[in-house]
């Protein structure tokens, strides 16, 4: 906070890949992933000393990074970018299984509005409080709630609609 660059680099670098990783779930684009993650670094190096609380700095990196989201989002949008493809880690051992999970999250999340991708990827990709979350998108924690509560089935939904449309094509779910 005090402008040392190199402990701000330490921070960047060891930040950098879990940033990217977030910001590929809600963009659902590795390239504009990338490119949102460099802004939130951007940004937070010119906002830090508008950080009040530095043990919040991970909820306040989150914030910008989710703003920095937003605005990628709505650029692509402007440039008409139409495929996506969700670079989604996975934790199961079968890597056959594993590619068709994170194919399967991957194109559910992709049928969500940015705002429920977002909570789901903050949620249950950072595994981050309601609390903390409220913190990254600056909302009542109330409003993080009920944005959960509408994106689960939502992604339920859209899974299913999936499952249902590779049953037709003779595809296994």
């Amino acid at each position: 906070m005090s402008g040392d660059r190199d402990a701000f680099g330490v921070l960047a670098t060891q930040s950098l890949p879990r940033l990217v990783g977030t910001a590929g779930l809600i963009l659902g684009r590795l390239d504009l992933a990338e490119d949102a993650a460099q802004e939130s670094l951007v940004r937070a190096w010119r906002d830090l000393p508008s950080l009040r609380d530095p043990d919040r700095f991970e909820a306040w990196l989150y914030r910008v990074l989710v703003r920095a989201c937003q605005d990628e989002a709505r650029r692509a949008r402007r440039l008409s970018m139409v495929e996506l493809a969700a670079e989604l880690p996975s934790t199961v051992g079968d890597p056959v299984a594993a590619m068709a999970e994170r194919d399967a999250i991957g194109a559910g999340l992709r049928r969500l509005s940015l705002d429920q991708r977002t909570v789901l990827v903050l949620r249950y990709y950072l595994d981050l409080s309601y609390e903390e979350m409220a913190l990254a998108l600056d909302v009542p924690v109330g409003t993080v709630k009920s944005r959960v509560s509408r994106a689960l089935p939502a992604m339920r939904a859209a899974l299913e609609a999936l499952e249902r449309s590779d049953a037709r094509q003779g595809r296994p779910a």
